[in-house]
């Protein structure tokens, strides 16, 4: 007789909402699902007019939405046949990065205090939260100065997205809060912490993930960077180094059971095993099928691209990358993190805020998507370089601004969409020659999350820009899926993750292949964007722009033809 059925729950943090998903880890089957969207400030993002680089989420809406999404998707998983919630047997988390949190000595969070409940820099300080630039510089220049080997493995240039370049803000810019804060805890080890109850800074699980690609974590220098560095930046970064667990995890172990709190909360017996929290766009690599040789591109608002590679110590530092770490994304191997900070951002800041129209957001998408399918490559005259958020990977410059050229009185609303959708697709293939360039073989690039399960015209551009197939994920919640994965490697379900992803993971029978005769006119168009990268970027300041509207003019004449 076959045996019970046993299933895994994944719990996914964005960055406007928590999705909890109901797996059955023998098939993969996604049996039930539930969102809870963020209740503080707009879609779940705490925002200041007087200064656009802030974005912070509140941690109220943590403990809130776990219980909602997991508990309404537990009761959803009820009604299916073979489920019960004896049958669960481990739990998965992931979460924003880097997106720290100021905690007091017992790991709770400042904002859950009612004196600093309404306080911005008490919160967490959201992945796209970039206050800290001029912190990050110095963070770089220091590394640099004192020939500190920090920055080798996060592309050479650390970020204002990332961990202690937002810690050293607080210190300068709300010392009242860093005094108040005896540690700071990324959200993908929070959450664990909150729900298992092992909360102390000192002994939470920390994960590997967060820390080696946003902390500057490497067993090579012995583990945080060294307190006489950050002691030279700030004696408070050196009291949280102190403060932080001795070592990282991979999230193939377990961070404790699920506490009896928040089990009868929602409906699950407690003593569940929870797994190491994961980056949430490195669980989408998961439970995307990355392998050696997977590119996993995770495009929503912005995009990560993720790769492993083995440890044996083959793999050279790669310029611009968000980061090489070992078993950041799968365990027992090193993940490799580009990505782009603006891409389904730029299509909504595009519809909100300039299309003209008016009506659901939605609607617009849907007709100028429509009107947008109707062109042909290189059709508009227009190249846009992707920089309305900062460019992350290569030139690892929040500061960048975006770029349209080739406008007339005659360009049209979809036109510029398009454009938009090539620039991303531009960035794309930037990233792909800089891994290629350092040795790292690409063999198949999938893609997940909502734009690549739903715009055809998207993958498309990609495929015919990149030159190379488009696989979509099988599953429309990768990231939850990826967190299922591990929850089912710490429950016991699977040996190990590569088994565990082979049995619940895999891509749709549809893919999108390069048209030959599109690939050659972005080819062209490929190389003007290349010059306004490297030139408004700084890598070549010197570049001659002067034939760059007579080229656009050329491919446009030639595309009409």
């Amino acid at each position: 007789m076959p045996s019970d059925p046993s299933f895994s729950i994944g719990v996914d943090y964005g960055t406007n909402s928590v999705r909890a998903l109901v797996v059955d880890t023998a098939s993969g089957e996604e049996i039930a699902t539930a969102v809870r969207q963020f209740a503080h400030g707009e879609q779940g993002v705490i925002t200041d007019p007087r200064e656009p680089n802030l974005a912070r989420q509140h941690p109220a809406d943590y403990a809130e939405g776990f219980v909602h999404a997991v508990g309404q998707a537990v009761r959803a998983a009820g009604t299916v046949p073979g489920f019960h919630p004896s049958r669960v047997v481990g739990l998965g988390v992931d979460a924003t990065g880097s997106t720290p949190i100021p905690v007091d000595a017992d790991g709770v969070a400042l904002a859950l205090k009612p004196q600093f409940d309404r306080e911005p820099d008490a919160m967490a300080w959201l992945w796209k939260d970039h206050t800290s630039h001029a912190e990050a510089a110095e963070i770089t220049e220091r590394a640099r100065a004192g020939d500190y080997p920090y920055l080798a493995k996060c592309g050479g240039t650390y970020s204002s997205e990332w961990f202690w370049s937002k810690i050293l803000r607080c210190a300068r810019t709300s010392p009242e809060i860093a005094h108040a804060a005896y540690s700071w805890v990324e959200q993908a080890d929070y959450i664990p912490a909150l729900i298992t109850g092992n909360r102390k800074p000192e002994t939470m699980a920390r994960s590997a993930c967060a820390a080696g690609h946003k902390g500057m974590h490497n067993p090579d220098w012995g583990g945080l960077p060294a307190e006489v560095f950050l002691r030279g930046l700030s004696p408070y970064l050196a009291e949280v180094r102190g403060r932080f667990a001795p070592r990282v995890s991979p999230s193939d172990q377990p961070a404790g059971p699920l506490a009896e709190q928040f089990a009868a909360a929602v409906g699950l017996p407690p003593g569940i095993p929870v797994a190491v929290g994961i980056i949430d766009a490195h669980a989408g690599a998961v439970g995307s099928g990355v392998g050696p040789g997977t590119l996993v591109k995770i495009i929503g608002t912005s995009t990560c691209d993720c790769m492993v590679a083995p440890m044996d110590g083959s793999m050279p530092d790669i310029p611009g990358v968000c980061g090489i770490a070992r078993e950041s994304i799968l365990p027992g191997m090193l993940g490799i993190e580009a990505g782009q900070s603006a891409v389904g951002d730029i299509f909504n800041w595009f519809v909100q805020r300039i299309a003209p129209g008016g009506g659901p957001a939605a609607d617009l998408h849907a007709r100028l998507t429509a009107e947008a399918s109707a062109l042909k490559p290189g059709h508009s005259g227009l190249v846009a370089l992707d920089w309305h958020n900062g460019n992350r990977t290569v030139l690892t410059d929040p500061l960048l601004t975006g770029l349209i050229v080739g406008q007339t009185l005659h360009t049209t609303a979809a036109e510029i969409y398009r454009a938009l959708i090539e620039a991303t697709a531009f960035g794309a293939l930037k990233i792909i020659e800089r891994l290629a360039e350092y040795g790292v073989a690409i063999d198949r690039v999938v893609n997940c999350g909502g734009i690549a399960e739903k715009s055809p015209l998207v993958m498309q551009i990609y495929a015919d820009v990149c030159n190379r197939p488009m696989l979509v994920s099988r599953s429309t919640q990768a990231c939850a899926l990826g967190a299922a994965v591990f929850g089912a490697v710490v429950g016991g379900a699977h040996p190990d993750v590569p088994a565990a992803q082979a049995a619940m993971t895999g891509v749709r029978r549809e893919s999108y292949h390069p048209d030959p005769a599109a690939a050659g006119v972005y080819r062209e168009l490929y190389a003007v964007y290349s010059r306004l990268h490297d030139a408004f970027g700084g890598v070549a300041p010197g570049e001659e722009m002067g034939a760059v509207m007579k080229d656009l003019l050329r491919i446009k004449a030639a595309a009409r033809r």
